[in-house]
C-alpha cells in the first residue's frame, strides 16, 4: 500500500520520478553548485599557463629637447689637429616599440604541481556536486511525500468532520426523543469543535508543503500519483550497506581529494627552494634615441637563472603550514567517515523501523474499524455511551493517520537510505531527464589559450 494525493482523474499524473526530475534540472541550488565545478574547471586551465610563453609589446612617443655640447677630438696627421667643441641644441621626437616574450624552462616542478593540484580540485568539486544533487533528490522525495502525505492527512480530517456533524446530529435527535441526555450532546459539540480545529491545521500544513514543493521542485503540485520505495538499489545488509557507503559516498571521496590537494600544496611550496631558469627574448626599435642618432633596432635573447638562498625564512613557514593542512585534512577524512558510517546505520534503522511500523498501522486500522462498528452497535442497543463511540470514531481518525505517516516515512527512509550510501543520482534512479555531465566544460575550457566567452555563449 503506497500513498498517494487526490486529483482530478482526467489531468496526467505527476510521479515521483518526473518531479525528481524536474527538481534536478532546475532547481537553482543544484544549478549554483554546477556553476561552482566550472570556476573550478578554469583553476585548471590557469595552471596550465605555467607551461605558456608570455608576450608583451611597448611602445612609446614623446619630445625631446637637447642642449649639449659634443668633443670632437684632434685626429694627427688630419686638418683636425686639435679637439674641437660643437654645441648641439635641438627638439625631436623620439619613439619607441618592441616586443618581449618570456618562457619558463624549470621552476623547482612548481607548474606541474599546480595543474595536479587544480586537476585534484576540479575532482573534489565534482564530488561536492553528487553531495549536492543528492541532498536536492533527497529533498524533492521528501516534499514529494510531504504533500501527499498532508493532503491525505487533510482528506481525513474533512471525512471526519463530516462524521462528527453527522454524529452531533444524530445526538440530538436522540436528546430530542428522551434517550440521551445534555452531556451527551455536550460531548458530540466539543468532538466536533476539536476535529474543525484539526482540520484547519490540516490546510494549514498543505499550504505550507505545497509551498516547499514549489521552492525545490519548481512547479505547483497536482494530482501527484502514489510512490513506491527504492529498496531495489539498496544494499540487502547492513554491513553491506555501511561498506557501500564508506567507498561510494561522494563527501568520503571529497574528502580524500582534499588530501591529494593538501599534498600537492606541500609539493608547490617546496619548488620555491628550488631554482628558476628562463628564457627570454625581446625586439626593440627606437627612433631618435639621442640626438646624433636617427634610428636604432637592438634584439636580445639570454637565459636568466635564479637560485634562492635566503628569502627570510618565510617559503619555510610555508611548507610547514601546508604540511600542517595535510594532517588535517586526513583527520577530515577519519571524521567523515565516522559520520558517514552512522549516517548509513541511523538511515537502515529507520528503513526497518518505517516497514514494521506501516505493518503494525494497517494492523492498527483493521482493529479501529472493527471498534467503532462494534461500539455503534452496542450503543444504538443502550449498552455504550455517546462518549464511548467519539472516542471509537477518534481512535479510527488517529489509525488513518498513522498509517499516512508510515506510508510516508517508509518511502522517505528507502531515499534517505540510498543518500546516505552515495546511491542517490538521477543516474541510478534512471530518471527521464539528461544527465549532467561537468567534464564537457572542463574539456572545453582546458586547453583554450584564449577567448572571453564561455562556452554557453556568454
Amino acid at each position: 500500500m503506497v500513498l498517494g494525493a487526490a486529483a482530478p482523474r482526467e489531468a496526467a499524473a505527476e510521479t515521483l520520478p518526473s518531479a525528481l526530475a524536474k527538481a534536478y534540472q532546475s532547481n537553482p541550488q543544484l544549478n549554483a553548485q554546477r556553476a561552482i565545478v566550472r570556476q573550478n574547471d578554469e583553476g585548471v586551465a590557469q595552471a596550465l599557463s605555467g607551461y605558456r610563453p608570455t608576450l608583451s609589446a611597448n611602445a612609446s612617443v614623446g619630445r625631446q629637447y637637447v642642449n649639449t655640447t659634443q668633443i670632437f677630438p684632434a685626429i694627427p696627421g688630419t686638418a683636425l689637429t686639435q679637439s674641437i667643441a660643437v654645441p648641439l641644441t635641438g627638439t625631436n621626437t623620439v619613439s619607441s616599440l618592441g616586443v618581449t616574450g618570456n618562457q619558463t624552462l624549470f621552476n623547482g616542478q612548481q607548474t606541474a604541481n599546480r595543474v595536479r593540484a587544480a586537476e585534484s580540485q576540479v575532482s573534489a568539486a565534482r564530488e561536492t556536486l553528487r553531495v549536492m544533487e543528492e541532498s536536492v533528490l533527497l529533498a524533492a522525495a521528501t516534499v514529494y511525500m510531504d504533500v501527499s502525505r498532508d493532503t491525505a492527512n487533510l482528506e481525513v480530517q474533512q471525512n471526519n468532520v463530516r462524521v462528527l456533524q453527522r454524529t452531533l446530529k444524530d445526538t440530538r435527535n436522540r436528546f430530542d426523543a428522551g434517550q440521551v441526555t445534555s452531556t451527551d450532546v455536550a460531548q458530540s459539540e466539543a468532538q466536533l469543535a476539536a476535529g474543525e480545529a484539526s482540520l484547519h491545521a490540516a490546510e494549514s500544513t498543505v499550504m505550507t508543503t505545497r509551498a516547499n514543493y514549489r521552492r525545490i521542485i519548481g512547479v505547483e503540485p497536482a494530482n501527484l500519483a502514489p510512490a513506491a520505495p527504492v529498496d531495489r538499489l539498496s544494499p540487502s545488509t547492513l554491513n553491506a550497506a555501511v561498506n557501500v557507503g564508506l567507498a561510494e559516498n561522494p563527501s568520503v571521496t571529497a574528502a580524500l581529494y582534499g588530501v591529494d590537494v593538501a599534498q600537492l600544496q606541500v609539493k608547490i611550496a617546496e619548488g620555491a627552494l628550488w631554482p628558476t631558469l628562463g628564457l627570454q627574448g625581446s625586439v626593440q626599435q627606437q627612433t631618435f634615441p639621442n640626438i646624433l642618432t636617427q634610428s636604432l633596432l637592438t634584439a636580445t635573447g639570454q637565459l636568466n637563472l635564479s637560485v634562492p638562498i635566503y628569502q627570510g625564512g618565510a617559503e619555510y613557514s610555508a611548507i610547514r603550514l601546508d604540511k600542517e593542512n595535510v594532517g588535517q585534512q586526513r583527520l577530515n577524512v577519519d571524521q567523515v567517515r565516522d559520520q558517514t558510517r552512522a549516517n548509513v546505520v541511523q538511515a537502515w534503522g529507520q528503513l526497518q523501523a518505517a516497514k514494521a511500523q506501516i505493518e503494525a498501522a494497517i494492523r492498527q486500522n483493521d482493529a479501529a474499524e472493527r471498534a467503532l462498528t462494534g461500539v455503534r452497535n452496542e450503543a444504538q442497543a443502550g449498552q455504550r455511551t455517546t462518549l464511548d463511540v467519539l472516542n471509537a470514531e477518534q481512535a479510527l481518525v488517529n489509525a488513518r493517520v498513522a498509517l499516512i505517516v508510515a506510508q510516508h516515512d517508509r518511502v522517505v527512509a528507502s531515499y534517505a537510505l540510498l543518500s546516505a550510501v552515495g546511491r542517490l543520482s538521477a543516474r541510478d534512479l534512471g530518471l527521464p531527464i539528461a544527465i549532467y555531465d561537468p567534464s564537457v566544460h572542463y574539456h572545453q575550457v582546458r586547453d583554450a589559450w584564449f577567448g572571453l566567452r564561455t562556452p554557453d555563449g556568454r
